[in-house]
């Protein structure tokens, strides 16, 4: 694999770990957030990574990148509340929360930064290693 194919694939992966931060935070903002009624409540949302096959079909290649397939909202329960005095409660008096766990989240966030930050160092290794390259042949 080529070096400059290194930085393509650790691009994808900090692209990939982008999104899930990107993710993690709405879901974070939104953890405490109330509604009237089940269908208008944040739910919790969780990105889907795929590997870049399309350019590794030709061949058993080692040079696989990661990309994003979509983003899809958990089919966890909403958590109810009897709560007649809220100003969102619906006709029977109850209000919605959140399925968004934060605990879950904050692991998210911690398990995605670190994954960017690999990437980020995977890439300053080869660049360091192309610039090695180049100098070597300036001697």
């Amino acid at each position: 694999m080529s070096l400059l194919r290194v930085l393509d694939v650790s691009a994808t992966g900090m692209s990939a770990q982008s999104v899930r931060l990107n993710t993690t935070a709405s879901n974070l903002a939104n953890a405490n957030s109330v509604s009237s009624s089940a269908d208008e409540t944040y739910r919790s949302r969780q990105p889907i990574f795929a590997a870049e096959l399309n350019s590794a079909k030709s061949g058993l290649r080692s040079d696989v990148g990661v990309k994003v397939q979509g983003i899809v909202e958990s089919d966890a329960p909403l958590n109810k509340e009897f709560a007649p005095n809220h100003p969102k409660a619906d006709g029977e008096g109850f209000i919605y929360h959140s399925n968004v766990n934060v605990m879950e989240e904050m692991a998210n966030m911690i398990s995605a930064s670190r994954s960017y930050q690999t990437n980020v160092q995977i890439a300053d290794a080869a660049k360091q290693m192309l610039s090695r390259t180049l100098q070597m042949g300036k001697s």
